[in-house]
């Protein structure tokens, strides 16, 4: 079956589809990871926007049940270059084409990927609508010009949790030919305010610290240091942080009680309560290499 890929600036590509089917629309952006795309599928920080891999084979290891970094994908789209249909890893349960279909993410393969990247690069992430059904570009222009865009909205009310709950799972580690699950306790209590927050950074969290509690993003900050915490971590998430201003007003309520960290939608958040600003990126940083800037 075909499937359809309409930029805001008119571009129309055209691919072969794999897993669910329909129409969805939301902005479109690139990750440069060679491997790791189960992980960027349940990322809650790529609510409402179509992922384009830089990377051309896809679906190589398929996909298993324990890599998932929520409870399901938020990715809206995936575009990819080519479709491994017969993976080969020794983990893998599903093919990503299962996987897919399974989380209602449409894919689309065949698409000069790297062209993508470059119009991506050059004129910045927009609007976009992925479909695999019979619509004319018209219509596909009319989905497009009526989606509201990330800008002003807040997109942590659809990802984070809606009570608090503990976390108890460590980092996994290889042994021969399985993987088996271990932790070290240190004592320490610490906090997460939920904007999106990816499993592995709480399977780290109880590997050097012990306690982990999660609580939703809107919980006040009377009711977090009440816990008496060790520390607070302010998670990933998607969207803008800007509409987020009763988080800011609670993070500035928490700054200086206890240590804090923050990381990436918490960081801005945690900008904005010291009165910073922030400005949405042309088109971000999304891989899983990290620039580092030497002091020297």
């Amino acid at each position: 079956m075909k499937a359809v890929l309409y930029l805001e600036d008119g571009t129309l590509l055209l691919g072969k589809s794999f897993g669910a089917k329909g129409t969805k629309v939301s902005e479109i952006i690139f990750n440069t990871a060679l491997t790791g795309y189960q992980e960027v599928l349940t990322d809650p920080s790529y609510k409402e926007q179509i992922v384009v891999m830089t990377y051309p084979h896809i679906g190589n290891y398929g996909t298993n049940f324990e890599d998932d970094e929520s409870y399901r994908a938020f990715v809206e789209g995936f575009v990819i270059r080519e479709l491994e249909v017969q993976p080969s890893n020794w983990r893998s349960k599903i093919t990503l084409h299962e996987f897919l279909e399974k989380q209602g993410v449409i894919g689309i393969e065949g698409v000069d990927t790297r062209f993508l990247t470059r119009k991506i690069r050059e004129s910045g992430s927009m609007k976009a609508v992925i479909t695999t059904e019979d619509v004319d570009s018209e219509t596909l222009k009319k989905i497009v010009e009526e989606y509201p865009g990330l800008q002003g909205r807040d997109l942590v009310k659809y990802v984070t949790c809606q009570e608090p709950y503990t976390w108890g799972e460590g980092l996994w580690y290889h042994k021969s030919v399985y993987y088996e699950r271990k932790k070290k306790i240190s004592g320490k209590k610490i906090v997460v305010m939920d904007f999106g927050v990816k499993r592995n950074i709480l399977r780290h969290l109880v590997e050097f610290f012990g306690e982990v509690t999660v609580v939703p993003a809107y919980t006040s900050a009377d009711e977090i240091l009440g816990m008496s915490p060790d520390g607070v971590v302010l998670s990933n998430g998607p969207g803008d942080p800007a509409p987020l201003t009763s988080v800011q007003q609670n993070i500035r309520k928490i700054l200086g009680k206890v240590p804090v960290l923050a990381i990436c939608l918490g960081h801005q958040l945690t900008a904005l309560s010291l009165g910073a600003k922030t400005y949405k990126l042309k088109f971000g940083h999304h891989g899983i290499n990290h620039p580092v800037k030497s002091p020297e």
